[in-house]
């Protein structure tokens, strides 16, 4: 007997299916690709893998070796002796059946894929997606990249240090939309100041016109559905996405989908908390995850990290809020490490109240995201905050350094 079947091996299937059979169900997932899914094999993973190589030549060899072991990891887990791993693709035949097995639990977690622009000179062979980019044996001269989200900030930042001369066009005013707007404008211009050319509030009509060897289409991810879904008979969303509830239920009882499939928040680690809540529903669990409570990052040089609404968008809300904010160049460790461009931005209620954002860049600017991201899941205060005794000296003490 099955008790669960799950689509797609990514980091919602995978962890999903690990979580489900430690806790004794019977699962069957269905991955027709690599385990690990894109943020493994294409995406979060081999990027970063770049990100922390000194020059391309090291950062194409050390990819794939990086990417082999992690996905030798995935698959042991997968070894479980309650997990059954198809290697093929999962087609749903009914409601209740996918390729011949039947659950009255199915997880739907087949990710996403690049978004590509439909406008002129798209097919040609010098326009990659993020896949194409990694996949390249030699560093282009010039570099344009479409788009200024967080794919290609985090390759512009990569490729500028690779040597390569870098153009990011943008049609919006300012990069990095979900990030601070003083954060990611203060970002940009540090970017500029290496090299990056940025090309803001700019439309492309023709990639022909580009004067590059090489053009990064970031514009973007779309869910990954396949024409079988119509079979199991659950609704999409207006982003094109499964339609799914806060427990992430689709419209028909049983069926779920996490990840990037569904929409929501395209990380890999939201992923992976939607597949835990729904094994926790299927078994009657109750857990208290807070979903608006999301941190992301990008790695760039120096990271940007972010928990929480903006500035702006809390001034849009009407919420009632303090903004305070401190410096690097004013912290010791960061001063020692020769890191000084960087600024914290945390909000919260007034009078030192409850803690309702935090927006950093610079060095490590995911841990310390990390850290505020802890107390506002437990709904701490700033002043709680500020009389946690901090390590000296660490750049996590610029946390209590805001005024």
């Amino acid at each position: 007997m099955t008790d669960l079947i799950i689509i797609g091996a990514g980091p919602g299937g995978y962890k999903a299916a690990v979580y489900a059979a430690k806790h004794g169900l019977k699962v069957v997932i269905f991955e027709d690709v690599n385990v690990g899914g894109t943020c493994l094999n294409v995406g979060c993973i081999p990027t970063k893998t770049y990100v922390h190589s000194t020059t391309f030549a090291e950062a194409v060899e050390r990819q794939q070796q990086v990417v082999e072991a992690l996905r030798g990891g995935v698959e042991t887990l997968l070894s479980h002796p309650n997990i059954t791993l198809v290697r093929e693709k999962g087609v749903f035949i009914d409601a209740h059946t996918v390729s011949g097995y039947t659950a009255p639990n199915i997880i739907v977690a087949t990710g996403s894929s690049p978004k590509m622009l439909p406008i002129a000179g798209a097919d040609s062979p010098r326009v990659v997606d993020s896949t194409g980019l990694l996949g390249l044996k030699e560093r282009p001269q010039k570099l344009c990249i479409i788009g200024a989200g967080v794919i290609g900030m985090e390759f512009a930042s990569v490729f500028q240090r690779f040597g390569s001369e870098v153009t990011v066009i943008e049609y919006l005013k300012e990069c990095l939309p979900m990030v601070d707007s003083d954060i990611a404008k203060r970002l940009r211009k540090l970017l500029e100041k290496r090299g990056i050319t940025f090309r803001m509030k700019t439309a492309v009509q023709d990639l022909s016109e580009i004067d590059a060897d090489i053009i990064l289409m970031a514009t973007g991810r779309k869910p990954n559905v396949s024409a079988d879904f119509a079979n199991a008979g659950f609704d999409f969303d207006e982003r094109g996405g499964i339609a799914v509830n806060d427990d992430f239920e689709t419209s028909v009882k049983g069926i779920y989908a996490i990840g990037d499939v569904n929409s929501r928040q395209m990380l890999a680690h939201a992923a992976e908390m939607q597949g835990i809540h729904v094994v926790n529903r299927i078994l009657g669990i109750e857990d208290k995850i807070r979903f608006e409570v999301m941190p992301a990052a990008i790695f760039t040089e120096p990271e940007a990290a972010c928990v929480g609404p903006t500035e702006d968008q809390l001034k849009e809300a009407g919420t009632a809020f303090e903004c305070h904010k401190a410096f690097y160049r004013a912290n010791g460790k960061a001063l020692a490490m020769n890191e000084t461009e960087g600024m914290v931005k945390l909000c919260c209620e007034p009078e030192e109240g409850k803690l309702l954002s935090a927006h950093v860049f610079g060095a490590h600017a995911a841990d310390l995201v990390q850290e505020v991201t802890a107390y506002i899941t437990l709904g701490a205060t700033l002043r709680q905050l500020r009389e946690t005794v901090h390590i000296h000296p660490t750049l996590s003490e610029v946390l209590i350094e805001v005024n």
